[in-house]
């Protein structure tokens, strides 16, 4: 496995993040474990999760199953880099008026939920999953200042994160000798670039990781229409976006045209998605959530896949990217 640095900190991260959405929903607990296991193996230290993952009324299920596999010993928790999430609702039904967002007293009773079912005292990168506007940084930054203060939480990312809501934060924290954000999640993969206008661009300004959700794009990147073909698609690419994506005509040209360059070069799609994330300026690495170990191995054949100028210009033309701003919507 490749370690970068998480953005301008000195904490080393691999360049593989195992997501964790799926455990509890699609993958099961004893599944899960295994799958948390064969990434530690291979050198994954950096793990991601939110509080609100978990099916429906279970929200808060997938930190309790990775609590669970914590509580097996082995230095399991000493040898992850944990981030969590916080902001949605944690409750069913009608959600009372400070049980989500990011007021300080949301924050300081979400870490506190979110260190019972993760079995563990801190949680390294704790997250805002997205922006409250109606809470001002002063605030939240005074909430986490609490927190590291009392050793619960070690540094702030932050989620879904528009150029502007990173610098504001951030010119806010420095104003007050704070670190702020070092991390931002954000949408990002090659059939979806509109990060690289503003986003990523301030990450970099402002000295942030960036790590991509949805490298594959729900599937589509992942050989879609070839799994399509073979009769193979998993029930979420078959029956979710991916596939209401592939009705469009346009849509299904170009993931026809990428899987046929791909093809001409024996590469797999999803490998290659991964690779091309890896390669991005400003990328510590992708989320990969994988549901099988064997989603698990095609993630870590990424990390050490190079791609050649030739396929590089072939994706370019197929999926071009919008260039930074302002250039790519003014001269």
């Amino acid at each position: 496995m490749k370690y970068t640095q998480l953005g301008r900190t000195g904490l080393r991260v691999s360049r593989i993040v195992l997501g964790t959405m799926n455990f509890g929903g699609v993958t099961d607990e004893a599944d899960s474990h295994s799958i948390m296991d064969a990434a530690l193996d291979a050198g994954i230290n950096f793990f991601d999760t939110a509080n609100v993952y978990g099916v429906a009324e279970n929200r808060g299920l997938t930190e309790s199953i990775i609590g669970s596999w914590f509580a097996q010993g082995g230095e399991r928790r000493d040898k992850v880099v944990l981030a969590t999430k916080v902001y949605g609702p944690m409750g069913t039904g009608e959600t009372w008026p400070n049980h989500d967002k990011l007021s300080a007293l949301n924050i300081r009773r979400a870490v506190e939920a979110s260190l019972r079912r993760l079995g563990t005292d801190y949680i390294d990168v704790y997250q805002f999953h997205h922006v409250d506007r109606a809470t001002p940084f002063e605030e939240i930054w005074q909430a986490v200042d609490v927190l590291i203060q009392q050793g619960k939480v070690l540094y702030a990312g932050s989620s879904n994160f528009p150029g502007y809501k990173i610098a504001q934060a951030n010119e806010i924290a420095a104003r007050t000798g704070r670190v702020g954000l070092v991390s931002e999640q954000c949408y990002y993969n090659l059939a979806v670039r509109q990060a690289e206008m503003e986003v990523i661009p301030a990450a970099q300004e402002y000295g942030l990781g960036v790590i991509p959700w949805s490298p594959v794009n729900q599937g589509l990147l992942g050989g879609a229409l070839r799994k399509e073909r073979e009769g193979t698609s998993g029930a979420r690419t078959s029956a979710g976006r991916a596939a209401q994506a592939l009705a469009d005509p346009v849509v299904r040209a170009q993931i026809q045209a990428y899987e046929d360059l791909l093809d001409k070069h024996s590469l797999d799609p999803g490998e290659v998605a991964l690779a091309w994330l890896l390669g991005r300026p400003g990328v510590t690495g992708p989320i990969v959530g994988p549901r099988t170990a064997e989603h698990l191995e095609s993630a870590l054949r990424a990390v050490e896949l190079e791609l050649s100028d030739e396929v590089l210009a072939g994706l370019d033309e197929i999926f071009p990217g919008p260039g930074p701003s302002p250039e790519a919507f003014a001269w």
